[in-house]
This record gives structure tokens, C-alpha cells and sequence, in this order.
């Protein structure tokens, strides 16, 4: 009995169920148990058909998310919206690391062109290389598409320029214009936290690859 009551008094939590659903969302990225703590708790004061509605989406969104054919965005059909309206300019695509830098890119309204989205960037390191990129998905889009121009929007960080001189290096055959958003971009590591007019900016000063490559060798 005694060691039963050392053992209640030492859990951090009042009930094993509570502490399950804690210790799922403290999975999620950037979810301290704290956040977890007061998420779960949250939904627990929730009717229960509040409750369902939230549990539903996720599974729905689970069960039923696309990834576009073109450009890999997140999309509810073969196409996006994006690739599938024609007001945007087809021949020019913008190369960005991850879905947020779509989102982020487009909250600028300052590019009225289409995404190609990589799933990641090339970093030795981590074990992630070319392949495990889709890079060879925009090879192929820019030899079988009329692109004209390609815009690398990476990350300013070692990893982003090794895989911005990759992709150049592979588009260099096809006679295209490669250009890059303007470097003195406070972006840090990531451009969803680059404020959208800056970002914009960047976008609309974009200067072709290969001088700022040179720049970079001098």
C-alpha cells in the first residue's frame, strides 16, 4: 500500500489519460508539455462536438491531402489552385524550401509567377541529398515546360547555397535565366519570419545567379 501511494504521489499527472494526450502533442514541433498541458485542457472544457469537429479535420486532412503533380504544394486535387490558374506566369518559377515558404511568398502579393517546392534542402550532414530532394522533378519541369526562369528562394544558409549551386548546375544546360532574391535579406534561416514587405522586395530585386556566385568566389 505504501509503495501504491509513493507511486501515485510521484506522477505529475491525475489521471493516465490525461497524461496520454499530453504526451501526444508535446510531439509536435515547437510543443513544450507546458503547451501540451494547457492545449489538452483546453479541449477538455470544449463540448464534445467541438472536440470531434477538431479530431476530424486532422484525420480528414490526413486521409485526404494532396500534394500537387507540379509543383509538390499542398493542394485538394491532382493541381493546385496555383499551377491551375492561368493568370499566373508560367514561365517563371519560384524554387522554395518548404510549403511555408509558399504561403509566405504569397502574402507578399508581390510575385505573380508559380512554386516549385523541394520537401527539404541538401545537407550532408543530415544525411539528406539530391535525391531525397525534388530536385530532378524541376529538371524535368523546366525540359518539358516553357520556363524561362527559375528564382532560387533558399534559405541564406550553408545549406541553401549548396543546393542553389546544385540546381544551377543542373539547369545550367538549358539556357534559362537563374536568378536568386537579393542577399541582404535579414531572413535568418527560414522566410516564413521575413516580413512581407522585405520579402517582396527581395523577390522583385532578384539578381541572376551567377554573379552572385562570383561574388561569393571573390
Amino acid at each position: 500500500m505504501c509503495n501504491h501511494n509513493n507511486y501515485q504521489m510521484n506522477r505529475p499527472y491525475p489521471s493516465v489519460l490525461l497524461e496520454n494526450a499530453v504526451n501526444e502533442f508535446a510531439k509536435l514541433p515547437g510543443v513544450g508539455r507546458k503547451t501540451a498541458l494547457r492545449l489538452v485542457l483546453h479541449l477538455l472544457r470544449e463540448d464534445i462536438s467541438q472536440v470531434d469537429s477538431f479530431t476530424e479535420a486532422v484525420s480528414v486532412l490526413k486521409r485526404e491531402v494532396k500534394y500537387c503533380s507540379l509543383c509538390h504544394n499542398i493542394s485538394d486535387s491532382e493541381i493546385c489552385n496555383l499551377c491551375a490558374d492561368t493568370s499566373r506566369d508560367s514561365s517563371v518559377v519560384c524554387v522554395v524550401e518548404n510549403i511555408k515558404d509558399v504561403m509566405a511568398i504569397e502574402n507578399t502579393v508581390q510575385f505573380k509567377g508559380q512554386y516549385h517546392v523541394l520537401g527539404g534542402i541538401i545537407s550532408p550532414i543530415d544525411g539528406i541529398g539530391p535525391s531525397d530532394v525534388e530536385i530532378a522533378s524541376l529538371v524535368e519541369r523546366v525540359k518539358t515546360k516553357s520556363v524561362k526562369e527559375v528564382i532560387l528562394a533558399l534559405s541564406a544558409t550553408m545549406e541553401g547555397d549548396t543546393t542553389n549551386f546544385y540546381i544551377y548546375r543542373k539547369l545550367e544546360p538549358f539556357n534559362i535565366k537563374v536568378s536568386i532574391i537579393a542577399r541582404g535579406v535579414s531572413i535568418g534561416n527560414e522566410l516564413e519570419y521575413t516580413d512581407e514587405v522585405t520579402l517582396g522586395r527581395s523577390i522583385l530585386n532578384r539578381t541572376p545567379f551567377s554573379e552572385s556566385f562570383k561574388i561569393n568566389q571573390k
